[in-house]
């Protein structure tokens, strides 16, 4: 489906667009800045000059720890330009998880907002190897060089160090379920992959497009929609720095007017909720992206009643770096994650036997596709556990239908075995979440005398309260909408349930707290915890 030169470096995904003449078109839009592929371009150039001068080399590690401002893009790729290896960083942690990943990656050199930079100085305290500290966006030390500071010399022209497509190209840090985050190693080839499948294909991105993606650009979604797809086709792009509540992405949408629009189904549902939607001005948007977690049919249906928007859901992973299964624009079932994306197989194989199942059938979901990470860095075992052969193991389980809609059935490490069958707590939290009380549910498994059985956490809308006669009422619904073993048989009510950084629900702390490994406080455990 593409094909490369044998010696390819992805930063050129940038030079392109000069060579098709858009020099002085914008490619990024952020608050009152606007930068144009040109200007992109010479910050990218004068970044690279400026780490070689700081004595970073090909291969060497450079974290990156940034909010959604054009600093970003420039620090990437003038990182990748030079060969060496830009490794973007969740914004939302604390020092401890900076010190992991900068003694975990080896990395020397750290970019960071001057939003985080406290935490990242507290992170590199004590070190035994020192780290040089570049700071953006209003970041000051005394001692400590500046991004912006950095622009002002070099040159404007830096050719891209030749690397082979196959050569390291950047990681993306993937927490997984288990043990510390993993470092995803992607190769130069794989950001051009996923623009021409999912982005040619299926979104048919060009360059009249402006995207916006609420995502953060760390993210693999989020840097998809707002870094590689736009540059990929000479569109722009619009970057929010700022933390995505509703009434931000409603003015973002309605000051910019963009064309594709990504975003998350929790915040989805959170701008369904918000009074005045509406009224905003989402003219301009032509399709809608969900990904990160699976959308829910009534978010689909109430976001097209309200906005008259199309919602195209679809799965992804930081292992494959964007969505390879998907709704289409011609071809939408609600509530399911859709059909492979053009460049991408897919099979579902039986947990215990190994062997692919048919239609109807829910097992693990494997994927083949050229965008799959390289191996995890220090992580062995583990990458053998995940890449079998060209096939890589997705880590959920998924049922097939007959008219070749692939349906989430949750995490493989979520699924609940109770009378030796299978229960998806996405079935068990739909069914719940239909009552009018609920606000959100987790469904996990747990052994009562020997033997697995459903409880089903919930989380209920402002001025309902728990009791017996609402635990009997839940059960009863349960009883008519789902199998006898699939029904929770214990329910206890919180007032949040523990959740990561992009609003997925940990159900692994849920299990935790039931199991004695975290405390068992009558609530839902911190998920900071």
């Amino acid at each position: 489906m593409i094909t490369l030169p044998e010696w390819h470096n992805a930063s050129v995904i940038v030079d392109r667009n000069l060579e098709a003449g858009r020099e002085d078109k914008v490619a990024i839009f952020c608050g009152d800045e606007q930068a144009s592929y040109g200007e992109l371009a010479r910050r990218i150039n004068r970044f690279g000059h400026a780490l070689k001068e700081l004595r970073v080399g090909r291969e060497n590690r450079v974290l990156l720890v940034l909010n959604d401002t054009p600093s970003f893009p420039v620090a990437f790729f003038g990182t990748m330009r030079i060969g060496a290896i830009p490794v973007p960083v969740n914004t939302m942690l604390g020092a401890d998880d900076y010190r992991y990943f900068v003694e975990d990656s080896l990395a020397r050199t750290v970019v960071v907002d001057g939003e985080h930079h406290e935490k990242v100085r507290d992170a590199l305290d004590g070190l035994q190897e020192p780290v040089e500290l570049i700071l953006t966006n209003d970041g000051q030390e005394e001692g400590a060089r500046t991004l912006e500071d950095l622009l002002e010399w070099g040159e404007d022209e830096l050719d891209p160090v030749t690397t082979h497509k196959d050569d390291a190209a950047f990681w993306l840090y993937s927490s997984g379920t288990t043990g510390n985050p993993k470092g995803v190693v992607h190769l130069h080839h794989d950001i051009d992959y996923t623009c021409e499948t999912y982005a040619r294909h299926l979104l048919e991105v060009d360059e009249s497009d402006i995207t916006f993606s609420t995502t953060k650009l760390f993210h693999a979604y989020g840097f998809g929609g707002g870094v590689s797809f736009p540059y990929w086709a000479g569109a722009s792009s619009i970057l929010l720095p700022d933390r995505p509540t509703p009434e931000a992405v409603l003015e973002t949408i309605q000051r910019y007017g963009p064309t594709l629009f990504f975003c998350v189904p929790a915040l989805y549902n959170s701008i369904l909720g918000y009074e005045g939607a509406e009224d905003y001005d989402h003219s301009s948007i032509r399709l809608c992206v969900s990904a990160s977690e699976p959308l829910a049919a009534d978010i689909w249906h109430r976001w097209k009643e309200k906005f008259g928007l199309t919602i195209l859901d679809g799965i992804g992973t930081t292992e494959m770096l964007h969505i390879f299964v998907s709704n289409f624009p011609d071809e939408v079932k609600p509530g399911a994650s859709g059909k492979p994306v053009p460049g991408y197989e897919l099979r579902i194989l039986d947990e215990e036997e190994g062997h692919e199942l048919e239609a109807g059938n829910a097992g693990q979901l494997q994927v083949k596709g050229d965008s799959a990470l390289a191996y995890y860095w220090r992580n062995h075992e583990e990458t053998k556990e995940v890449i079998k052969g060209e096939w890589l193991d997705v880590g959920d389980f998924y049922r097939l239908d007959e008219d070749g809609f692939y349906w989430y059935e949750g995490r493989a490490d979520d699924m609940i075995k109770v009378k030796g069958l299978w229960v998806s707590p996405l079935n068990v939290e739909e069914t719940l979440n239909e009552h009018e009380a609920v606000s959100e549910s987790a469904a996990v498994g747990v052994e009562v005398n020997g033997l697995g059985q459903v409880k089903a956490y919930v989380v209920l809308h402002e001025g309902y309260e728990g009791s017996e006669d609402l635990i009997e009422e839940l059960q009863g619904l349960s009883e008519e909408k789902l199998k006898g073993y699939e029904q929770p048989q214990m329910i206890e009510f919180v007032k949040e349930l523990p959740k990561n950084p992009m609003g997925k629900v940990q159900r692994k702390k849920l299990r935790e707290a039931e199991s004695g490994e975290a405390p068992d406080t009558g609530e839902a455990p911190d998920p900071d915890e």
